[in-house]
């Protein structure tokens, strides 16, 4: 199941279309060229993606709602409105211990799973609204659920490959909870934290060679140039090896190529979730091939994981400061001496 994890995740950066070039009208809030939202007249405007929506003065702050997609749980756990959520999809891959908990204490209901999703539930909650990524497959669950009368949001977070702007989403979520003030501070802060890492960053005295993700049958997902884990690197002061590269999605490479562009590497991140160096040959005996599994360090995202929980897909998903202070921490230790890593994990 945990590689299940990191193939979702590969999967969603493999599909992710190049980032539409938008220009928001006056007084759009811009969260990115995909997502836009402005508030007038105490009617709240929404723009994701393909979709658009309207909600009057009476619909917002929502009060109760359901959420199918674990990684929406950062936002949440970050505004602390967990009691607002009346029910989660695969609650297993929640890492958030309060959402744990009220989920043990039946004030948060288990709605199935992607495989499917308890729709006569979710009507019975009465939520005002649900939250998920859009996946075509279920355009009929969606309308059952808008049948009788439950508004569901799609918002496609994990698309966005600059990491502030996948913060911005917290900005939303205030918008939708009558949070709009701790909205902004928590984003401003994450920002501010976020700027001045990458000024600390430009501090150190060289840029190592980085390889990232790993292999999945006879392909290794290799993130674009443009993607959120190569501007990660960028912004930590290295050099990835796929950095001239212009994808906003993941690229197929055999391990032949790989290993081609792969003899100057000194980090290997995202090296996908394993306890151990042995572990990960067992996985895939190739690896022993590289210098960098022999001579380098490798890291894995399994810093803060809870059984198939995983703390990276969650409150990483807004706090993009301490991810890139655990890449900087990986690359320039000595800039950060006494930063234990939060996500990342080195392997042994």
């Amino acid at each position: 199941m945990k590689q299940r994890i990191l193939l979702l995740f590969t999967v969603a950066a493999l599909i992710s279309c190049k980032r539409e070039q938008k220009i928001s009208p006056p007084n759009w809030n811009q969260i990115s060229n995909r997502t836009q939202f402005k508030e007038h007249d105490g009617i709240l405007e929404l723009k994701s993606g393909n979709f658009t929506y309207t909600f009057k003065t009476n619909q917002t702050p929502f009060k109760k709602i359901v959420l199918l997609n674990a990684s929406m749980a950062g936002y949440i756990s970050e505004l602390g409105a967990e009691n607002l959520v009346v029910g989660v999809s695969s609650p297993e891959y929640i890492y958030s211990e309060k959402i744990q908990s009220l989920l043990k204490e039946g004030k948060i209901q288990n709605v199935g799973s992607e495989q499917k999703y308890d729709v006569e539930k979710i009507i019975s909650m009465k939520p005002d609204a649900v939250f998920t990524n859009y996946i075509a497959s279920f355009d009929n669950t969606y309308q059952l659920l808008k049948n009788n009368g439950i508004q569901v949001v799609f918002l496609d977070e994990y698309m966005e490959q600059l990491p502030l702007e996948k913060t911005a989403y917290i900005k939303l979520f205030g918008e939708f909870f009558g949070k709009e003030k701790e909205a902004g501070e928590k984003y401003r802060e994450i920002e501010k934290n976020y700027n001045k890492l990458k000024q600390l960053a430009l501090k150190a005295k060289d840029q190592p060679v980085v390889l990232a993700n790993e292999m999945y049958g006879n392909v290794w997902y290799l993130p674009g140039g443009k993607t959120s884990v190569a501007n990660y690197i960028t912004d930590a002061n290295a050099s990835y090896i796929m950095k001239d590269n212009k994808e906003e999605k993941s690229l197929t490479m055999s391990f032949e190529e790989v290993y081609a562009k792969s003899g100057s590497v000194r980090y290997w991140i995202n090296a996908g979730i394993h306890a151990s160096k042995k572990e990960m040959l067992g996985t895939n005996p190739l690896y022993g091939k590289l210098e960098v599994f022999n001579k380098g360090k490798i890291y894995t995202i399994a810093g803060k994981e809870r059984q198939k929980a995983n703390d990276f897909f969650e409150s990483g998903a807004i706090r993009a400061d301490l991810i890139l202070k655990d890449y900087i921490k990986i690359f320039h230790p000595e800039l950060l001496p006494e930063y234990q890593l939060t996500y990342m994990k080195e392997l042994q």
